[in-house]
């Protein structure tokens, strides 16, 4: 009997923990069952107590403490004592039925979302049929506020695209905390930033604003190091970005669904998205979110 999940994932300050308060308060109501599994060994607050915690394994502070590693150094070792200890999860999960949606809440450091091989060693584990047999579905938050600064929005991006070829599961992208920015971005401008592409250089808010004001690109060669602006004002930066942004047109896979935690209907086209990804119901079709209904109020 195949169980279904959802992994929560993106970079710190995302909104993971206030997207899976959320979303569980959103079954609860709709009388769903789920079941929250906190591997974030750092996380010390949460809305719901987890139904499982990593920290009752292993926490970040005690590896901290006795290994005398950093944080990240920390984490992943973390991850990789949890990779030696799985019966912990398997314990935990496997009595579960298949009315439950298991909640992954992951981590913010991106490193366990790029080049480290220890997500997709888990991700295999759940999903793999005869043992957990998870039908698991990847969702990537990046913060809506990231829309306002070009190079954080194709620099988290590219690390949800990332994400979606390391882990080789059914995955969305979510602009998250969208209430942020609803009286900061007009509605044209955020669909925008749906799809990534190339023509959202063109009117970088920041460069428009230094040619207004009669300013040149700077030379990199002469800027001191230390001056941060003038670094990631210059050409080499603004060639990086154009980079970035062709690659993700190239690969053409990141597309983002938006998301307003206080909205309840918002969180449910999500829930909608991903019952979808994980086949929950056969017949059901993703909601869309009508813009009126999300952005602004009709006058």
């Amino acid at each position: 009997m195949s169980k279904y999940g959802v992994m929560v994932m993106g970079p710190a300050g995302a909104g993971k923990v206030g997207f899976c308060a959320s979303l569980i308060t959103h079954l609860q109501l709709n009388r769903r069952s789920a079941f929250y599994v906190n591997l974030d060994p750092a996380a010390e607050s949460f809305e719901h107590t987890p139904d499982l915690d990593i920290k009752d394994l292993i926490s970040l502070e005690d590896v901290m403490d006795e290994m005398k590693l950093g944080p990240n150094g920390g984490l992943i070792y973390c991850f990789e004592f949890l990779m030696e200890n799985l019966d912990f999860l398997t314990e935990a999960l496997d009595s579960l039925t298949e009315e439950y949606l298991i909640i992954f809440d992951m981590p913010g450091q991106i490193e366990l979302y790029t080049h480290i091989p220890i997500l997709p060693t888990l991700v295999k584990f759940l999903t793999t049929p005869g043992a957990l047999d998870i039908r698991l579905c990847a969702a990537y938050l990046l913060e809506a506020t990231f829309v306002v600064d070009r190079a954080k929005y194709f620099a988290g991006s590219l690390s949800a695209m990332s994400a979606m070829i390391m882990l080789e599961v059914p995955h969305i992208n979510i602009l998250s905390k969208m209430d942020l920015v609803k009286n900061q971005v007009r509605k044209k401008d955020l669909k925008k930033f749906i799809t990534p592409d190339t023509s959202l250089l063109v009117d970088d808010p920041a460069d428009l604003a230094r040619k207004k004001a009669g300013e040149d690109i700077p030379d990199e060669k002469y800027a001191d190091p230390q001056d941060k602006n003038a670094m990631m004002s210059g050409a080499s930066f603004k060639r990086l970005n154009t980079a970035v942004a062709q690659l993700l047109e190239t690969f053409a896979m990141v597309s983002y669904l938006k998301l307003d935690c206080t909205d309840e209907d918002s969180v449910g086209s999500i829930l909608s998205y991903i019952d979808d990804c994980i086949q929950y119901h056969e017949a059901q079709e993703p909601r869309e979110l009508k813009d009126e209904e999300f952005d602004e109020p009709e006058e």
